[in-house]
């Protein structure tokens, strides 16, 4: 089975990649033109026709966009924007062959001898149609059906081969290990089970019991009886990535023969091997020429089984193409794809669109899934910068100046309306997205006419405006518009997502299950709300493999760290570490709610003990800085490094055995109270009814247990963990800690 429009991307396409042309039109502008142009045909006009076809092994199916019987004529109907003439050659030829391979599944189905075919191209700028067509006759159309299913049959064949092989192999798949640790078979059952019953699962699942081959393992087995054409796993750092390619590599250790197709995909500024060029043909060595290597490039990294970024890249530049789109194209042949969240859940993602266009069959699986949240909001807000705004207006090319001064009148009197530090829009400022849209227009239509101009500044702007359009057009309760003003900073505009739901809700919809699993899920109706998860979800908490007699959780209740007693807590702090360094000396790892607060400690530190190893997480630390962070707790080493709770060494990082022995938190891990959290609280309540719990408890929480996590990693492990705040010992807080624990 092959979708139209992949069999001509397969055979069709051809020349140089080339990416000049224009950005695509949003799919909402995509879906509306598509509307528009049917709207305007006669009355027994068809749209979306579903056709199919077959030459031998191979089932070719997809929907024509529209045949208006009045003129016989088959329409491919294509949404654009900027100047027409500028589309390179291979794109027209790519859209052809779409339009004749409907031509003959038409004509095969409903026995006509000639027929028509018209290749629309919409304007959704001005709202014109380019149309150019052609007469052929079904005997040709067939030809070309057939040459083109030929040339791709040599591959289908190839393809069925394995997937038949794969799905033998998986079905016959062997646990790795010579058993399950304690609460991996639970969690691999959850995994099967949710798969088996298309239904989505969130399961909380501690450090140490292998959640990454617990949760892929069961996945591959299941895949066969399901008819599973994909399986993705998603994760929030490159340390998941690693994860998850060694427990492949531990499949395959123990199963040499496995039929796994593994793509790893990383973000297109690490891949691109041509920074300083663009991507077109006339610039770029890979990209000149592509699409006349890439069947080459494809069969060696298939053959190769080329999966993680480096052997890919390796196999790139032996065919001379570009390593981040030979990713993109390897993903229609892979088995298994791992990369970052974004590549499924963002507003434009890859994976998902894909999934959408060849209606694929697909499982999730989704890694440190806490992180989800906070991710899915940044995903779904958009801001503009007026001062990077001005700087443009000033630099503007002259053809875009005048859009750009009436956006910039119109940002002007929005400012003078909303003066205050901070402020939520009662409503999203109409004339100011209308403004934004024509500026978009324009610098859109200035970047096609001079493709190969440098204008960074413009092009960023152009970019940030576009998300911000595409938000402004999705906009409602579930974000808010505000305007802040910060450290005397120009202000900014922002579409602020609050509860990703709404935008995630789809993605869950689209795949035959997802597994969400991290050590922190509690409560999941927190998680449940505000990711969009369905109501059919299945929750589990699996058992912790570890025990109360490996690490003792003690909580001080005589310190208050709230910001008004934090200067009074500093020396009962100091006074409590010092007397745990001296009862058993090692490395300790101290959490602390912010750098003012943390410098504030080690600084009195220092002075009262300047014995006493220590070492400390900077501002801005970059990777060189967070290595030799952690170099420093080296086994047998002894010495406390400070940290600030929720960055980057609050989770993901793996200390095991006396690498760390203990941890203080001194923060109840609460976000910070400002208007903007604020906000979000109020939102939160109306939603949910519990507006203090979703903004500032649940999430405080979720990074002190995952703080703490970094102490007990292995069976063997032994530790402390000292949990310093006053509120600590409330009821409402115990019940958020995990249920393992047993707190003096």
């Amino acid at each position: 089975m092959v979708a139209v429009r992949a069999l001509c991307e397969f055979t069709a396409k051809q020349g140089d990649l080339d990416l000049r042309f224009t950005p695509s039109p949003t799919a909402q502008e995509g879906i509306a033109g598509h509307a528009l142009v049917a709207a305007r045909r006669s009355a027994n006009y068809e749209s979306e026709i579903s056709l199919n076809g077959e030459h031998g092994l191979l089932r070719v199916r997809g929907r024509a966009d529209g045949y208006d019987p009045t003129l016989h004529r088959l329409e491919e109907i294509k949404t654009f924007r900027g100047d027409l003439g500028r589309m390179p050659e291979n794109h027209r030829a790519l859209h052809w062959a779409q339009a004749r391979i409907y031509g003959w599944l038409m004509c095969r189905e409903r026995g006509w001898t000639e027929l028509t075919l018209a290749l629309v191209y919409f304007d959704i700028a001005s709202q014109q149609e380019t149309v150019f067509t052609e007469v052929m006759t079904a005997a040709a159309l067939e030809q070309f059906f057939v040459q083109q299913c030929a040339r791709f049959l040599a591959w289908a064949e190839q393809e069925l081969a394995h997937r038949q092989a794969r799905d033998a192999a998986w079905s016959a798949l062997v646990f790795p290990h010579p058993a399950f640790r304690t609460g991996q078979r639970e969690l691999a059952q959850a995994v099967y089970q949710g798969v088996t019953s298309a239904r989505c699962v969130l399961a909380q699942a501690p450090t140490g019991i292998g959640k990454t081959i617990g949760t892929l393992f069961p996945l591959l087995k299941a895949a066969p009886a399901q008819q599973l054409d994909k399986l993705f796993f998603l994760t929030a750092k490159t340390s998941g990535r690693s994860l998850a390619l060694g427990a492949v590599a531990l499949l395959k250790k123990t199963t040499p023969t496995l039929p796994l197709r593994v793509l790893e995909l990383v973000a297109r500024d690490k891949a691109c091997e041509h920074p300083d060029k663009a991507c077109h043909g006339d610039s770029c060595p890979l990209a000149k020429g592509f699409y006349d290597r890439l069947p080459q490039a494809r069969a060696a990294a298939v053959r190769d089984g080329a999966s993680g970024s480096v052997a890919l890249r390796t196999v790139a530049l032996e065919h001379a193409v570009c390593p981040y789109y030979l990713a993109q194209d390897l993903v229609r042949w892979s088995d298994l794809v791992i990369g970052d969240y974004n590549y499924y859940f963002d507003s434009s993602a890859m994976l998902y669109s894909m999934t959408l266009a060849n209606q694929w069959r697909i499982a999730v699986l989704v890694d440190e899934a806490h992180n989800l949240i906070e991710r899915g909001r940044k995903m779904y807000s958009a801001e503009l910068d007026h001062g990077i705004f001005q700087r443009v207006r000033l630099l503007a090319p002259a053809s875009v100046r005048k859009s750009i001064d009436k956006l910039s009148r119109c940002w002007t009197a929005l400012l003078k309306e909303y003066a205050e530090p901070y402020q939520v829009l009662p409503a999203l400022p109409d004339k100011f997205v209308n403004a934004l849209q024509l500026c978009i227009t324009n610098i859109g239509e200035f970047f096609s006419e001079y493709p190969t101009r440098i204008e960074v500044d413009l092009q960023r702007f152009y970019f940030d405006a576009i998300h911000f359009a595409r938000m402004a057009e999705a906009f409602g309760d579930h974000s808010l518009c505000d305007i802040s003003r910060q450290d005397g900073r120009d202000a900014v505009l922002c579409l602020r997502n609050v509860i990703p739901a709404p935008f995630l809700a789809p993605r869950f919809a689209a795949t035959r299950s997802t597994t969400l699993f991290s050590a922190t899920l509690s409560p999941w109706h927190f998680y449940s709300d505000t990711l969009g998860l369905p109501a059919t979800t299945a929750w589990i908490d699996v058992a912790s493999p570890f025990t109360a007699a490996q690490l003792t959780v003690r909580l001080v209740s005589t310190i208050s760290t709230r910001f008004r007693q934090r200067a009074d807590s500093v020396d009962p702090i100091i006074a409590l570490m010092v007397r745990q360094y001296q009862e058993r000396p090692g490395n300790y790892l101290t959490f602390f709610s912010s750098f003012d607060y943390l410098q504030a400690v080690t600084a009195r530190l220092v002075a009262l003990h300047p014995e006493l190893p220590i070492w400390q997480q900077a501002r801005r630390m970059d990777d060189a800085g967070r290595e030799d962070f952690l170099a420093r707790f080296a086994p047998g080493g002894r010495g406390i490094g400070f940290a600030v709770l929720g960055g980057s060494f609050g989770e993901g990082i793996d200390l095991p055995g006396d690498r760390l022995i203990g941890a203080f938190i001194a923060t109840l891990g609460l976000p910070q109270m400002n208007p903007v959290n604020e906000q979000i609280m109020q939102r939160m309540q109306q939603r949910f009814g519990s507006g203090y719990d979703y903004t500032y408890l649940f999430p405080g929480l979720q990074k002190v247990v995952q703080a703490a996590g970094r102490v007990i990693r292995t069976p063997s492990d032994r530790g402390i963990v000292v949990l310093i705040d006053d509120r600590y010992p409330r009821p409402q807080i115990r019940a958020l800690l995990p249920r393992w624990w047993q707190p003096e």
